[in-house]
């Protein structure tokens, strides 16, 4: 029979050669996109597929000749941002009240927001569009960022409502003894206590909203499209240029990989926060 020492050994060895196996699947795709972008289209479309090839750079130079990639980069950054920022002005008080004044609606209350994102985003398209029309916020960052901060404060709020409960009231109890003010106390107090948490809720509606596409396709078509529209724009009634569109989507999806790559410690370490109770 195995040993303690032995089993252990064995089940690390297991469970590390399956995290890699893992990990290698959820990442090919990405190193196929990548490698595409760098192939000419009668590479991409070859049959069997060439994992070895004459590398070009002509796509990135077709992409960039066509579009002006740092403007639809630009308005994916300040709709990213401007959403995300908005979201937490919103979803932090909100989280607040329900963690900390909590009544016999409020888990019913999170159970329905959190219900919206079952919906069906093309169930409200013509509503939401025609309201847009209507106010003049077709093609506008501003409408993108209103509609990106809607459509991620559900979770938003869900994520900073699980930290908040884990800070003990008692906390909170003797700052408000020692004259602290409502702001002081979410200011000085809670914000501090639960950055880690917070700081994963950030990332994940960064990550969130730079990768939406419905409403970005919808409700833009120049002016304030992000790089997702620009994607699709690769798309024609001729066929797809998978060459050309492995490039667009290379340049679209690198600065969010490298954010989130830089930023993975956090973004775990805040997502574990408070996920055992």
């Amino acid at each position: 029979m195995l040993s303690i020492k032995q089993r252990q050994r064995t089940h690390t060895i297991i469970m590390g050669t399956l995290s890699w196996l893992v990990a290698l699947i959820i990442f090919f795709p990405i190193f196929w996109m990548l490698l595409t972008s760098f192939k000419t289209e009668i590479d991409a479309f070859a049959t069997p597929p060439q994992l070895f090839f004459t590398p070009t750079l002509e796509n990135y130079i077709l992409v960039n000749e066509r579009s002006d990639y740092f403007h639809f980069a630009w308005n994916s950054v300040i709709v990213s941002f401007g959403s995300t920022f908005l979201g937490m002005l919103l979803a932090i008080p909100a989280a607040y009240s329900m963690a900390f004044f909590e009544t016999k609606r409020t888990k019913s209350t999170l159970l329905w927001m959190l219900s919206t994102k079952m919906l069906p985003p093309v169930g409200v398209l013509m509503p939401i569009y025609l309201l847009f029309k209507s106010f003049g916020m077709l093609d506008t960052r501003t409408g993108l960022v209103i509609i990106y901060t809607l459509i991620n404060l559900p979770i938003m709020i869900w994520m900073a409502y699980t930290y908040f409960k884990d800070i003990p009231k008692d906390i909170l109890e003797a700052a408000r003894m020692d004259g602290a003010t409502l702001l002081q106390e979410i200011w000085r107090i809670l914000l501090p206590m639960s950055k880690g948490g917070l700081a994963s809720t950030v990332l994940l509606s960064l990550i969130l909203s730079w990768n939406e596409a419905f409403w970005s396709l919808n409700l833009t078509a120049s002016q304030a499209a992000p790089l997702t529209a620009l994607i699709a724009s690769y798309s024609s009634p001729e066929g797809l240029f998978w060459a050309k569109l492995s490039a667009v989507s290379t340049l679209a999806c690198a600065p969010i990989l490298i954010f989130g790559w830089v930023s993975q410690k956090q973004l775990v370490r805040g997502l574990s926060f408070g996920a055992v109770k």
